[in-house]
């Protein structure tokens, strides 16, 4: 029996140890994320406490828990609606050519010239801080990155003669795009949801660190790691456990991406 590639396994339990808590962070967390309690504010980790508590009292672990919830959810709306959007837009642009490529390219261009958290930046301004908004500001940042790499990969087989003989057979335009096109395009996009799967939850975490996130009291990890600035010196596993969430959380998604790249291109196939 072959074993997984090592970024594979350990990438995969990364993840799969991130969804297993934001699962249970969902439905169950060993305290309440929000209640106070000023008499236990900064307690060190204990039996009591596992992770210790903040400034008003709130236990680490179980709003570390409540954080994986909400980023996770964030994270997984905002990668559906970036690629659904984007591999719309690839599909339309690549297929078609002509003017229609030529304008919408134009558009993407222009998109694609920002950074994406400052497009983001400027969404938020107009759409407000708050749970949607993320979701609704980061997709559209990220939706030109997927609309260039889906365009890429339709201009590659729009030619190819699996694609000639569906228009011989009389089939139209939209079920040629959607029952040729559109399949191998997958592969190419699972690695690039993975991947901005790992981005989104870093841009949430900084723009919930600069305050413009999922508003408090609601947990995530960002706005936790901003909490602690004050009390870095006195209680640094406020910022510790933060920290290293999203540290070993990108580092899960960077590997997996890796090994599904590794997996799903035929190029790294051969390399190997």
């Amino acid at each position: 029996m072959k074993l997984p590639a090592p970024n594979a396994l350990v990438g995969g339990t990364l993840i799969a140890i991130l969804l297993a808590a934001a699962g249970t962070g969902a439905l169950w967390t060993p305290y309440d994320p929000l209640k106070l309690s000023f008499r236990e504010k900064l307690a060190a980790p204990s039996a009591l406490h596992w992770l210790g508590t903040d400034e008003f009292g709130r236990d680490v672990l179980s709003r570390l828990m409540a954080g994986a919830a909400t980023s996770v959810w964030i994270s997984i709306l905002t990668v559906t609606l970036a690629v659904v959007m984007g591999t719309a837009i690839g599909l339309v642009s690549g297929y078609l050519r002509g003017w229609a490529d030529r304008v919408i390219m134009a558009f993407n261009d222009a998109l694609l010239a920002f950074p994406g958290i400052l497009l983001a930046l400027g969404l938020l301004a107009v759409l407000g801080a708050n749970k949607y908004g993320i979701i609704v500001a980061l997709g559209i940042a990220y939706t030109p990155s997927v609309a260039r790499v889906v365009r890429g990969t339709v201009l590659s087989l729009r030619e190819r003669e699996f694609i000639a003989a569906s228009r011989v057979m009389g089939n139209g335009e939209g079920f040629t795009m959607l029952r040729h096109i559109l399949p191998n395009c997958i592969a190419p996009l699972t690695v690039l949801a993975t991947s901005m799967f790992g981005y989104v939850l870093l841009a949430e975490s900084a723009l919930s660190f600069l305050g413009l996130g999922v508003p408090p009291p609601a947990p995530t990890w960002g706005n936790m790691l901003a909490g602690s600035r004050p009390y870095i010196d006195q209680a640094a596993w406020l910022g510790i456990f933060p920290g290293l969430c999203i540290s070993l959380t990108l580092l899960g998604i960077n590997l997996l991406g890796d090994a599904l790249r590794d997996k799903l291109d035929p190029r790294m196939r051969g390399a190997r």
